[in-house]
């Protein structure tokens, strides 16, 4: 039984990256999703598809070799719209390399996109 599932996606992208793979295969969510569209846009991932398997439905994700580290943030911290740089030390390498992903009011996006529109809220992943 799961009880992160965007653990296992994220494990699934790693580790597929990681092996040299070109698509991985891993369940699917309406958070998954929005994740792996915040993914698709910055890069770290090719296409991905939504395969109806009869029960929870499963997404064919594409790997493009980007991906050094990505896994999620646990506990989920709640950050206000000026404490993201102590994140960001915490979880990036360095300045400028990779982001964080938040769920916001307005939605989930890049810590990047937060600070922009000045919205606080749970931190849930990260990749480089």
């Amino acid at each position: 039984m799961r009880h992160d599932l965007l653990s296992d996606v994220l494990s699934a992208i790693k580790n597929g990256d990681r092996y040299g793979k070109t698509e991985t295969i891993s369940v699917a969510s309406k958070l998954v999703k929005e994740v792996l569209i915040i993914f698709q846009k910055n890069s770290y991932i090719g296409n991905f598809e939504y395969v109806d398997d009869g029960r929870g439905g499963k997404f064919k994700i594409g790997l493009t070799g980007s991906v050094n580290n990505c896994n999620t943030i646990r506990p989920r911290f709640s950050v206000d719209k000026l404490g993201y740089e102590k994140y960001e030390r915490r979880f990036l390498p360095a300045s400028g390399v990779g982001f964080l992903v938040v769920s916001t009011s307005a939605g989930v996006m890049t810590h990047k996109e937060a600070k922009q529109q000045k919205l606080g809220g749970k931190l849930l992943a990260y990749v480089y």
